[in-house]
């Protein structure tokens, strides 16, 4: 199960972190990503940091294009939580932002296994 929050509302520029709760899965051999879908358009990768595993890509982050600098993946395996820190927000990022885990690694363009509910993130201009 995978248990998001943290969405809201926040004006351009602000900055908000979502988290996501994992319970029920090995949570270090899972790579965990965030996904977002805005009104109107179809579901977009955001970021995904890798299992934790294996020493050579320990934590290893990936993201959606134009997302970099902004916005930062992290994992907590001790409370099987990933973040997702979300700096200089835009209007643009409006949407429903939707945890997931998948077995080792996340890759854009594949549905991961497990998908958590969604948290509503809303930027106002």
């Amino acid at each position: 199960q995978l248990q998001a929050s943290g969405g809201g509302l926040v004006q351009a520029g602000g900055s908000l972190r979502l988290s996501c709760a994992a319970s029920g899965l090995t949570f270090a051999g899972y790579a965990m990503g965030w996904f977002r879908q805005a009104p109107g358009k179809e579901r977009e990768f955001v970021a995904a940091i890798s299992w934790s595993g294996g020493t050579r890509n320990y934590g290893s982050t990936y993201f959606g294009d134009s997302l970099k600098g902004r916005f930062t993946i992290s994992r907590d395996n001790a409370h099987t939580t990933v973040y997702l820190q979300m700096n200089n927000l835009k209007p643009e990022d409006t949407a429903v932002y939707y945890c997931a885990a998948n077995p080792l690694t996340i890759v854009p363009g594949t549905d991961p296994r497990y998908w958590g509910q969604g948290t509503l993130v809303t930027v106002s201009s």
